[in-house]
């Protein structure tokens, strides 16, 4: 438990961020280099609180051995405390950068105190686990001459994948982008997420045994498209991980036409671009110069922002059809429920040390898209809500926009492999699976991640690629060791 009495006589304290007008230069990770002496004074901040709330139901979704690596780091034990949190977590240099920390809004200490900073501590000691050689491929010694095909290469997929070969099955991933990793390469800019890093740990995996595909469009029509026939005829059991890719779009007059794009597009584009050629090749799409509108907020927002910010757009603002979240939690929003207050994030703070204020409006809705007579886009006219979203009259305005993108989240997975499987669609448009069961329709297909329990975040992939490879595990083989 770190310090009996660290909690009364130290301050929570997180990391800081390179300074804003230096980091929006470039593309590199945001995050300063980890202090180990200060890092050890917040693990001695973890209480000794009975029930360790940042690891419940309402906490860690993977259920991170939370107290235990607090009090290794205090001790200075970092191998220790990575062989622990690997125990749980098999992605944790991602959800150590890119998590919104749902363990923190648990934590016991937050009721009455500012929460133990897990994020940084997590983050610390995955990245002391890599540069240290602390990672190890897990190389099964026998297989068991079964096959799973996964389709889709983002973090419940490459988890499932690695839980079901630890055991020694084949398995095989197909990603239908041009590299492995999903949304955790293409929807995730690289100022939070270095793909350097999912390099690394795919070479790991290809050691391990794993055999991974690209471009290849499982059940597509386009010219990599691979028949599902093939998968279902050649695998044992089929797991589908593909997200939910399809975007939200907002339906209002002169939405077609050049200068509106999906939060995706644009962020997908701009990281294949500087991956293939640090943006010499010009494939992307570019807010150099323009007044640059995002609708939405959530991380996908803020990564649409801080890209705009570092191609050097014009202006930025940010529409949010919620109400501005309260400085402190509401009483409808008690602890351990993770609070819903109002936070800045990396690319807010860009933003207002760049133009001088927060970018962000709220309670405004857009109700039409702007365009001159050749097309061009040139505004889009909105009108500000109220707290159930009713439009309240006489506030319609106009704004100047060049490049506006979408960032209001997902609707659910692409169906074209579904429909080729006949599996069925919850009322969500998801596919159907119980969680901890994930068997679809279909018994040989299996379903994982975004794209069976909708919209969500890293670690509840990795929560269920841990918990589809159990239950796979156990239908091949009758019994199981996976936790």
């Amino acid at each position: 438990m770190g310090k009996p009495t660290g909690f009364k006589e130290f301050s929570r304290a997180v990391e800081p961020y390179r300074p804003s007008n230096e980091r929006i230069l470039d593309f590199k990770e945001i995050y300063t280099k980890h202090d180990d002496k200060k890092l050890g004074v917040q693990a001695a901040r973890c209480m000794d609180c009975g029930v360790p709330f940042c690891q419940s139901g309402e906490g860690c979704p993977v259920y991170n051995l939370i107290p235990e690596w607090n009090d290794l780091v205090y001790q200075d034990r970092w191998e220790e405390a990575f062989d622990l949190l690997m125990k749980t977590n098999n992605f944790p240099e991602v959800t150590g950068r890119v998590c919104p920390a749902v363990c923190e809004g648990a934590c016991v200490l937050g009721i009455t105190e500012s929460p133990v900073a897990i994020k940084n501590l997590e983050f610390a000691i995955a990245d002391k686990g890599f540069q240290n050689g602390w990672l190890k491929p897990n190389i099964p010694s026998t297989r068991t001459g079964k096959t799973i095909a996964i389709v889709g290469s983002g973090p419940a997929g490459l988890t499932a994948a690695q839980q079901l070969n630890s055991v020694g099955h084949s398995v095989n991933v197909y990603e239908r982008a041009d590299r492995i990793g999903g949304l955790m390469m293409y929807g995730i800019p690289n100022m939070k997420l270095e793909k350097s890093i999912l390099d690394q740990r795919t070479e790991q995996m290809r050691t391990e045994g794993i055999q991974f595909f690209t471009n290849a469009d499982i059940g597509g029509n386009s010219d990599n498209s691979v028949a599902v026939e093939e998968l279902t005829n050649n695998s044992d059991i089929v797991l589908l991980t593909t997200g939910a890719t399809k975007p939200r779009d907002l339906l209002i007059p002169n939405r077609d036409g050049e200068g509106v794009h999906f939060a995706m597009d644009f962020l997908k584009a701009n990281t294949k671009s500087l991956l293939d050629s640090n943006h010499k090749n010009g494939e992307f799409i570019s807010a150099k110069g323009k007044k640059v509108i995002v609708i939405g907020g959530g991380d996908t927002g803020t990564d649409c922002i801080g890209t705009s910010l570092r191609h050097e757009c014009k202006s930025l603002i940010n529409f949010e059809i919620m109400a501005e979240p309260p400085k402190e939690r509401a009483e409808n929003n008690p602890w351990p429920i993770f609070p819903r207050v109002h936070k800045v994030d990396y690319g807010h703070e860009e933003s207002a040390e760049l133009f001088g204020k927060d970018p962000r409006v709220y309670s405004i809705s857009g109700k039409e898209f702007l365009r001159n007579e050749d097309g061009t886009l040139r505004g889009i006219k909105t009108v500000e809500v109220d707290t159930n979203f009713e439009e309240v009259k006489g506030t319609d305005k106009e704004w100047e926009a060049d490049l506006i993108l979408i960032a209001m989240g997902f609707l659910g997975p692409e169906h074209y492999i579904s429909k080729s499987l006949s599996i069925d669609l919850d009322e969500r448009s998801n596919y159907k699976a119980e969680h901890n069961v994930h068997q679809t329709s279909n018994p040989k297909v299996f379903a994982a991640g975004d794209c069976r329990r909708g919209q969500s975040l890293v670690v509840w992939a990795i929560n269920e690629g841990r918990a589809s490879a159990r239950e796979i595990d156990l239908i091949l083989m009758g019994s199981t060791n996976l936790e």
